[in-house]
């Protein structure tokens, strides 16, 4: 019995370790690379990346804060359209 058990545990632990080694293959990536083309690659990138930058603002601009008398308006009329939906 415990020599089955041991058996059927190698069966799956092997099992197991081909089915990961085929599910990701190792496949090389092309040609490497040169020096001089990663950095043109680098600058090419940093220049989009500036581009872009130039386009549109950083952040968006942040809505003017209310004054506590707007505040206390609007809550009024949020309260009021509240009770109105409840009828």
């Amino acid at each position: 019995m415990n020599a089955a058990v041991l058996a059927l545990a190698l069966v799956v632990a092997t099992g197991s370790a081909f089915a990961q080694r085929e599910r990701h293959p190792r496949q090389p990536a092309g040609p490497a690379m040169s020096q001089d083309e990663r950095q043109r690659m680098r600058e090419d990138m940093r220049e989009v990346y500036r581009e872009r930058g130039t386009e549109r603002p950083a952040r968006p601009e942040r809505p003017r804060q209310l004054t506590p008398e707007e505040r206390e308006s609007l809550r009024r009329d949020v309260q009021n359209a509240s009770r109105d939906l409840r009828r």
